[in-house]
Formats: C-alpha cells, sequence, structure tokens
C-alpha cells in the first residue's frame, strides 16, 4: 500500500475521530449540566482518547503525503483558509488547556477546573467541529490537487 493510499484511508478516519469528539463532549456537557459527575467523567475521558488518537493519526497522515491544496477559488478559499487557520491555532491553544484541566482534576482542584473548562470547553468543541469542516471542504466539495 502507498503512503498516499494509507493517507486516504487516514483523513476519513480523522474526520470520524474529530466527530466522535464532538458527540463526546457535548455528552460531558450535559452530564456535568445534570451534575452527573461519573457521567461527566466518562464522556470526557471519551473526547480525550478519541482526541489523541486523531492527533496521532493526524501527524502519521501528515508524514505519510504532506499537505494538500484546497481547489476551491476566491471566496470559497479565503473562508476555508479562515477556518482552516483559526482551527490550527485553537488546536495548538486547547492542547495545554486540556492538559491543565486534567492537573487540576487530578489534584482535587474541582473549581479552578470548572473556571478553566468554562473557557476550554468552547475551544476544544470549535477545533474537532472545524476539523470536520475542513475534511469535508477538502475532500468533498472541492477535492484537493
Amino acid at each position: 500500500m502507498t503512503p498516499e493510499a494509507i493517507g486516504d484511508l487516514l483523513a476519513p478516519l480523522n474526520a470520524a475521530l474529530n466527530f466522535t469528539s464532538a458527540v463526546f463532549l457535548v455528552a460531558g456537557l450535559v452530564s456535568i449540566r445534570r451534575r452527573d459527575a461519573h457521567g461527566h467523567r466518562r464522556a470526557m475521558t471519551g473526547a480525550l482518547v478519541t482526541s489523541v488518537l486523531f492527533l496521532a493519526f493526524y501527524v502519521t497522515r501528515f508524514s505519510l503525503t504532506g499537505t494538500h491544496v484546497f481547489a476551491g477559488t476566491g471566496a470559497a478559499r479565503a473562508a476555508y483558509l479562515g477556518i482552516l487557520f483559526s482551527h490550527m491555532v485553537l488546536a495548538a491553544l486547547v492542547v495545554p488547556l486540556v492538559l491543565r484541566l486534567l492537573w487540576l482534576i487530578r489534584h482535587r482542584r474541582f473549581r479552578d477546573h470548572a473556571r478553566l473548562a468554562r473557557w476550554t470547553y468552547p475551544v476544544w468543541a470549535y477545533v474537532s467541529i472545524t476539523g470536520i469542516v475542513v475534511y469535508v471542504l477538502l475532500y468533498h466539495v472541492y477535492g484537493y490537487r
């Protein structure tokens, strides 16, 4: 199997992992609002695991195939690049935020965890959702060169 073929298999898997992470994030939010700490923990563990798997497979795909050129032009290209840029910047930002949340929970600092989670959650959700949008635009709506 060629590196390109492996990359073509990993791209939809990564989109599925982003989708799954987003579903777990919503489940985690619903659980904590219902004061179901155990459900919240399970959901957020799922979000973390799927996000870590995404990162591992994304790095693998990127190392095999590199970047892809977006085939759209004009306003579509500008919109795609805006989404992609915000996705990349916030994806890099969310990693230390999530690690800090994990540290706070490990040390049973629940109030600090809740305070930081109010900022981290929307960033993590945005990254998960825009990851799917980038995939759909790049691979299905416009294709890539």
